[in-house]
């Protein structure tokens, strides 16, 4: 990893290095590293604070929150309740995953609303969307209406102060009549409005490959989720740095993608337990990509 003590010290040696390494670059800007919370879903509801203290001391700045509903609200703190445990932890949610209720389906914004207020409270700058019900995504025209409803959440984050990304797994790179439901909603959302949080592991796992995506999308992955594939089980996930993919050419490709947060998520198969894990992915990140 590079430090103040070995890095360059000159600025003309400073620039050569970055232009030859565009890697460097990146490091330069963006030293923050994220947890998508998801990961540690069996620890957070039972203590919230705790599990928050030991996300900080694995060495994460940023976390990307999941599971907020009008009834729960978030494991049953209210969002102004979170943000100060979060605040108490030097810790900043960028983003979250909002499921907001029926609102891809049949329009109704209540959940919407409500979801927007939590992120303003938490001073979030994204809102993501993080899944589509399989009823709901079966054909074209299935992929044109959500595109069609996140404009919509879109236009009312940006009244509100927000960003809307969408996030994917593997059944948008489904073809349909030869074209992907993924390319669908890229090309039917609005590019000034609507960003994607892209999945490495998923994108790999169907079959594709994200540098592609970020030369046909330039500036449209604003955000990505970084977890790594087991050696023995591909169908599984593992610890950064300890699985199949090459992750140094896809930070490489950071600023191309339009990379400004990005979040480590382990949903299983974790090595000793979840949070030795994540401290294994970030210690990965940050002493071999960053």
């Amino acid at each position: 990893m590079i430090t103040r003590r070995n890095f360059i010290v000159t600025t003309g040696l400073a620039t050569t290095a970055v232009l030859a390494r565009p890697s460097l670059a990146f490091s330069m800007e963006k030293k923050e590293i994220g947890l998508q919370l998801y990961t540690l879903r069996g620890e957070l509801p039972k203590d919230v604070k705790t599990t928050l203290e030991k996300v900080a001391k694995a060495g994460y700045t940023t976390v990307e929150t999941y599971g907020f509903s009008t009834k729960e609200q978030f494991w049953g703190l209210t969002p102004k309740e979170l943000k100060k445990i979060l605040d108490d932890n030097n810790l900043k949610a960028v983003s979250g995953h909002y499921n907001l209720g029926s609102f891809l389906y049949d329009g109704n914004t209540s959940e919407l609303i409500a979801s927007i207020e939590a992120a303003k409270i938490l001073k979030s700058e994204f809102l993501t969307v993080p899944w589509v019900d399989e009823p709901f995504r079966r054909n074209i025209e299935d992929y044109k209406k959500i595109a069609s409803r996140v404009n919509e959440a879109a236009i009312m984050c940006k009244k509100a102060g927000l960003k809307l990304a969408y996030h994917n797994h593997d059944f948008e790179f489904q073809k349909y009549d030869g074209i992907t439901g993924y390319e669908i909603l890229l090309k039917e959302t609005d590019k000034d409005l609507v960003y994607f949080e892209l999945d490495l592991y998923w994108v790999i796992h169907s079959g594709n490959d994200p540098l592609k995506l970020f030369a046909a999308n330039p500036g449209r992955f604003k955000m990505w989720h970084v977890k790594d594939k087991d050696k023995n089980n591909n169908d599984l996930n593992t610890e950064v740095g300890s699985g199949t993919i090459d992750f140094k050419p896809l930070f490489a490709a950071a600023k191309e993608s339009g990379m400004i947060h990005f979040f480590v998520e382990q949903e299983n198969n974790f090595a000793v337990n979840s949070f030795d894990s994540i401290k294994s992915s970030c210690d990965f990140i940050s002493k071999k990509l960053m």
